[in-house]
């Protein structure tokens, strides 16, 4: 893996027009030689040599000659951003899925904002009780999430049945906290049932991919996830991981702040699952 040209994949909706010019054409000649100098460089790209410094400085380097020496090292007849074929082979799509994945988590943390977890995490961990919803993909997310929180010392539930969901935010008061998981922030039960836990009084959460959706809008606490359209197809591996790894963060820090009551969770947990297992 390219790890520099990800690096640039990952900062390119921050660019100018012409520091584009320059990713646009290390992505199409990635795998090549890079012998140039900064100005034929700055000639191949239709740019100007301090257009190059700024790109290189963008991606952490002090200048062109540290950027280059980068490439070079990372030299591979790789693409960097395909779309997955049926002549990849196996560990072809892996590699690609991979690459995928690392700049979704890359763009995940530049979106999501930190005060906001904090926020999220704090509201919580304080929670009476804690109702995390989804549907499709989100509401494996969902569910796993409640697993984990219930671990770390919450009273953590989740629904995927929409009648369900329903009934249980019905139920909500003012101290509980219902959590909404929607890639999309349009999936009209999800935003409908933060709607109906606001006018009952709790905290509502939402972890979304579209900063300007109905979900949103009924939403006290907003965590944004990787925000670019799936490469391939309609799996949404990389979302759903960016989705999963927020929940996970969420989940430890909620861990720490109830550290006794997660340790005595923990200890009791592991009681009740001897009688689970098969000893020789």
């Amino acid at each position: 893996m390219n790890r520099t040209l990800l690096l640039a994949k990952s900062h390119y909706g921050e660019m100018g027009k012409s520091e584009k010019k320059i990713a646009d054409w290390l992505f199409s000649h990635s795998g090549e030689a890079f012998p140039y100098s900064i100005t034929e460089l700055a000639e191949k790209c239709d740019s100007s040599e301090a257009t190059i410094v700024r790109f290189s400085k963008r991606l952490g380097f002090n200048g062109y000659q540290d950027l280059k020496i980068a490439l070079a090292q990372e030299l591979e007849k790789k693409i960097i951003t395909p779309y997955i074929t049926a002549e990849d082979s196996c560990f072809e799509m892996l590699e690609k899925l991979c690459n995928d994945i690392y700049l979704s988590l890359e763009r995940t943390k530049k979106n999501i904002g930190s005060a906001n977890m904090t926020e999220a995490s704090e509201v919580i961990a304080k929670a009476r009780k804690v109702i995390l919803i989804g549907l499709g993909s989100s509401s494996t997310v969902a569910a796993e999430a409640s697993n984990k929180f219930l671990r770390a010392g919450c009273n953590a539930y989740s629904y995927s049945d929409t009648h369900m969901q329903a009934i249980a935010v019905s139920q909500l008061s003012y101290g509980d906290v219902l959590i909404g998981i929607s890639q999309s922030g349009s999936s009209k039960d999800i935003v409908e049932c933060l709607r109906l836990a606001k006018t009952r009084g709790a905290t509502t959460i939402c972890v979304t991919a579209k900063e300007r959706s109905p979900i949103t809008k009924q939403s006290d606490i907003v965590l944004i996830t990787d925000t670019e359209e799936l490469r391939h197809s309609d799996l949404g591996l990389s979302s759903h991981l960016s989705r999963t790894v927020v929940m996970d963060a969420l989940c430890y820090r909620i861990a720490y702040m109830n550290e006794e009551k997660t340790i005595e969770g923990m200890n009791q947990g592991e009681i009740s699952l001897v009688s689970k297992r098969i000893t020789e």
